[in-house]
């Protein structure tokens, strides 16, 4: 994390948290080749067999494979299986 413009950014700073995870920040773990955990989501914007695109504060998230599907999916985290082969950030 290296967004410093505002007073979360310089707080991580100055407490030298830039690994660590923030509060409402989004958070993707990939686990192994066939899951991926997020986090601190705002929805999904587009689902399909080899792409879902999840929409986060600042942007998007894109996981592309194969046989993708929602394996689980709540308010604060979604959870994205099957074959995956890229994770992708879009700002804006």
């Amino acid at each position: 994390m290296r967004d410093s413009g505002g007073i979360l950014g310089k707080l991580v700073l100055a407490a030298d948290l830039q690994d660590e995870a923030i509060p409402g920040r989004p958070l993707v773990e990939i686990i192994d080749h066939c899951r991926v955990l997020i986090e601190n989501h705002s929805g999904v914007k587009e689902y399909g067999c080899t792409l879902i695109r999840v929409k986060v504060r600042f942007g998007s998230i894109c996981v592309c494979g194969c046989n993708l599907e929602l394996a689980k999916m709540t308010k604060g985290q979604l959870i994205i299986s099957g074959q995956i082969e890229a994770v992708q950030l879009c700002r804006g």
